[in-house]
C-alpha cells in the first residue's frame, strides 16, 4: 500500500493528460498511468479527514473520523489506540507486515517520540519492522541529515528510525523519496528471499509531493528492479545509490526549461520522483516472479497543499473540484487512488462507487480470505475491483475542525471556485454520503445547520445545491438523524495537551424511533450478529456494560451504526467491557478519558451485538443497572 503526501486527484494522468493535449501546464507520470491502466481508478475514493494524523488514524485502524477514539481534527503525534490495525489482522492471516516511511501517530513526545517514549510505535500496533519518520513534523524534512530540525524539536534532530535505531547520522544526501523506494525495495527482496511462501505486506508512506518543496541531487538511476533502480547500500553515511551530488538541486529535464515558477518546477519533480519509484517497484516485483500475485494501491492522505510557495491553482492539482487540503469540498477529500492486481482486477477499468480509507482494512481482511474485524466501519471492495459479487454501500463520512490551523482558516479564493465558497470559513465541518447523494456543511454553529446536498457524479463541482428541491428536503431529515446514530462524542484528555475534537452537535440526543423495526430483527446464519431493539425510557446520559459467557469469548456492539461496546482486541473475558471510548487507548488521562456517556432519545434503538459462536452475552444499562432484554420479533 503506496500513501503519499498531499497528492491531489488532478495529478493524475486523467486530469493532467487531458491538460498536456490542450497546451496548459501538466505533469506527466508514466508509471503512474502504466499503474492505472492495468489496474483500476477508484474515481470517488475519499479519504477520511482532510488532514494529515486523522486520516491516516482512519486508514490504519479501520474506521471513519467518528470513531477514532485519539486522533481527530490536528492531533498530531498522538498515540493511535492499541486496536485492530491493518498490520494485525494481516499479521493474524500469516503475512510479514513492515512499515516505510511517516507514520506520525506514535505518542510520546510531541514532535519528537522514540520507541521508548512512543506507546504506539508502529512495532507496537502490529508492523514486524519499521523504517521511516516518526513524527509528523520531521516527516517535512527531505534531507533528514542536513535540514534543520522544527523549532520544537527539542533534540535538533529529524528523526529517522531504523527498527529502534536512531540512524538521521547517516542519512547523508538520502532524499526522501529515494531513501523510502530503496528501504522498501530491500525489504521487499529480504522477505520474499526468506520465506517465499510467506505473503507479505508493506505500507510504504511517502512524505512527498508535502512542502517543503525540495528535490533531489540528480536523475533516477538507470533500469530498476532487482539490478536496477534505486538501491539500499547500508554503508553508513552512504545508504542508497543516489547519496551523492549536491542536495535540493536536481529538476527533471521535462520541467527545467519550461516558463514555469520555480514553485511548480519542485512540485512536479517531486511527483516525478514518486513516479519513478513506483516503476522501480512494480519492476522488482516482475523480477522476483510474484507481480501477478501483489496488490498494489496507491492513494493520497488528502488533497493538494497549498504550502511552501506552491500554488494548486497553477497544475489545478485540486481537478475539476473546489477544495484544497483542509477543505470537505471534493478538491480537499476525494483522492487519487488506484488499484492494480493482474489476473484479479481488469485493466483499464474506472469505479464511481464513493467508498473512503476505512474500507481497506474489510478489503484487505477479504483478500486475505478472512472476516474483518467487529470495530471495522469499512466494507470490502473486492466485488468491485473484481467484478464479481455484489458491493456494499460504503459509509463515507467526515468530521473536522480547522480552527486551530492558524493560517489556514478559510478555503482559497480562488477564481474556479464556487463565489460563495471564496475566503470563506471552514471552522467545523462535516460530510456524509446516503445513497447517491453528498450532504456536507462547513463552519458549523449547531446541529440544526442544513446540510448543502450534491449528486457529485452528475455534479462533481458540487454546483446545483439540491437542498431545496424534494428529494433533497427528505434527504435533509435522514443526514441530520445519520450523523447522530454513526458517530461517538470524542472523550480522549491527553495529561499534557487536553481534549480536542469538541464538536457543536454533541449535545444533541441520538433520535429514538417511536415503534421498533420489526422486519429488522434478526440473528445471522452464522450466529455471530444478534439485532434488536432496546428501549429507553426518558431523554438523557446513559452508560452501558457487556458481560460475555464462555472461553475465549469475544463480543461488540453498536447501537444504530455508532460503536458502543468493543469487547474484541483488548477483552481479558474475566470483566464487564464498557461503553467507554477510553478502551485500548494509552497515555490519556484516566481522570478524564472515557467518562461521558451517550446522549439518547427517549424510544426505541437498534442494538447490534456481535459475538463468537456460541456464547451468551448480558447487555446492561446505567443508570439503573438492569440487564437489557432484547425484544424479538414476537414483540
Amino acid at each position: 500500500m503506496v500513501l503519499v503526501d498531499d497528492m491531489g486527484w488532478g495529478d493524475l494522468g486523467i486530469y493532467q493528460n487531458d491538460r498536456l493535449k490542450k497546451g496548459l501546464p501538466a505533469m506527466q507520470n508514466p508509471n503512474l498511468d502504466k499503474l492505472a491502466n492495468e489496474g483500476m481508478l477508484l474515481k470517488r475514493h475519499y479519504t477520511s479527514c482532510p488532514v494529515c494524523a486523522p486520516a491516516r488514524a482512519s486508514l490504519f485502524s479501520g474506521v471513519h473520523q467518528g470513531h477514532a477514539k485519539v486522533i481527530r481534527d490536528r492531533s498530531f503525534d498522538m498515540p493511535l489506540e492499541n486496536n485492530h490495525t491493518l498490520a494485525t489482522v494481516l499479521k493474524e492471516a500469516g503475512y510479514a507486515t513492515a512499515m516505510i516511511g511517516k507514520w506520525g501517530l506514535a505518542g510520546g513526545q510531541e514532535m519528537q517520540g522514540s520507541p521508548a517514549t512512543s506507546s504506539a510505535y508502529p512495532t507496537k500496533r502490529g508492523f514486524d519492522y519499521y523504517f521511516g519518520y516518526l513524527d509528523h513534523v520531521t516527516g517535512h524534512k527531505h534531507y533528514p541529515k542536513e535540514d534543520k530540525a522544527a523549532p520544537q524539536v527539542k533534540s535538533k534532530v529529524n528523526g529517522i528510525w531504523d527498527g529502534e535505531t536512531l540512524i538521521t547520522g547517516q542519512c547523508d544526501k538520502a532524499y526522501s523519496t529515494d531513501l523510502l523506494t530503496a528501504r522498501a525495495k530491500k525489504w521487499i527482496v529480504d522477505t520474499h528471499r526468506q520465506d517465499p511462501a510467506k505473503p507479505f505486506f508493506l505500507a510504504l508512506t511517502y512524505i512527498a509531493p508535502h512542502s517543503e518543496l525540495e528535490i533531489p541531487t540528480g536523475p533516477y538511476p538507470a533500469g530498476g528492479g532487482l539490478r536496477g533502480g534505486m538501491q539500499w547500500l547500508g554503508e553508513p553515511h552512504r545508504l542508497i545509490n543516489t547519496a551523492q551530488g549536491k542536495i535540493n538541486s536536481w529538476i527533471y529535464p521535462r520541467y527545467a526549461k519550461k516558463d514555469w515558477p520555480m514553485a511548480e518546477k519542485r512540485y512536479a519533480t517531486m511527483v516525478a520522483r514518486v513516479d519513478d519509484g513506483i516503476g522501480d517497484l512494480v519492476q522488482l516485483l516482475k523480477d522476483l516472479g510474484i507481480d501477478r500475485n501483489t496488490v498494489i494501491v496507491f492513494t493520497s492522505d488528502n488533497g493538494p497543499h497549498d504550502e511552501g510557495g506552491q500554488n494548486p491553482q497553477f497544475f489545478r492539482n485540486y481537478g475539476p473540484f473546489d477544495g484544497v487540503k483542509q477543505d470537505i469540498w471534493e478538491g480537499g477529500c476525494r483522492v487519487p487512488t488506484i488499484v492494480r492486481w493482474p489476473g484479479r482486477i481488469p485493466s483499464g477499468k474506472s469505479s464511481d462507487l464513493p467508498c473512503q480509507f476505512q474500507d481497506w482494512m474489510a478489503t484487505f481482511s477479504n483478500m486475505a480470505g478472512r472476516s474483518a474485524p467487529w470495530r471495522c466501519d469499512g466494507v470490502s471492495l473486492l466485488p468491485t475491483l473484481t467484478g464479481k459479487g455484489k458491493q456494499a454501500a460504503s459509509p463515507v463520512y467526515i468530521e473536522y475542525c480547522a480552527k486551530k490551523s492558524a493560517s489556514r482558516l478559510k478555503t482559497p479564493g480562488y477564481a474556479d471556485f464556487a463565489p460563495q465558497r471564496r475566503r470563506a470559513e471552514r471552522g467545523e465541518m462535516q460530510c456524509i454520503y446516503l445513497g447517491k447523494y453528498k450532504g456536507v456543511r462547513s463552519n458549523i454553529q449547531s446541529h440544526e445547520d442544513a446540510f448543502e446536498i450534491y449528486d457529485t457524479l452528475k455534479d462533481p463541482g458540487e454546483r446545483r445545491n439540491l437542498a431545496d428541491t424534494a428529494e433533497g428536503s427528505k434527504m435533509q431529515r435522514q443526514m441530520h438523524e445519520q450523523v447522530l446514530r454513526m458517530r461517538r462524542i470524542y472523550d480522549y484528555c491527553h495529561p499534557t495537551r487536553g481534549r480536542c475534537a469538541e464538536r457543536p452537535y454533541d449535545s444533541v440526543p441520538v433520535p429514538s424511533v417511536a415503534v421498533p423495526g420489526k422486519d429488522e430483527l434478526s440473528v445471522d446464519a452464522r450466529g455471530e450478529n444478534h439485532v434488536f431493539y432496546i428501549h429507553i425510557p426518558e431523554d438523557g446520559e446513559y452508560k452501558f456494560r457487556l458481560r460475555l459467557d464462555g472461553k475465549d469469548a469475544r463480543g461488540f456492539v453498536r447501537l444504530w451504526d455508532m460503536q458502543l461496546v468493543d469487547a474484541d482486541f483488548n477483552y481479558d473475558g474475566k470483566s464487564e467491557a464498557t461503553s467507554s471510548m477510553a478502551e485500548g487507548t494509552t497515555e490519556g488521562d484516566a481522570r478524564k478519558s472515557g467518562k461521558r456517556g451517550i446522549l439518547l432519545q427517549a424510544g426505541y434503538h437498534r442494538v447490534t451485538v456481535s459475538c463468537t459462536k456460541g456464547t451468551g452475552f448480558h447487555l446492561y444499562r446505567d443508570p439503573g443497572g438492569e440487564e437489557l432484554v432484547p425484544l424479538n420479533k414476537e414483540g
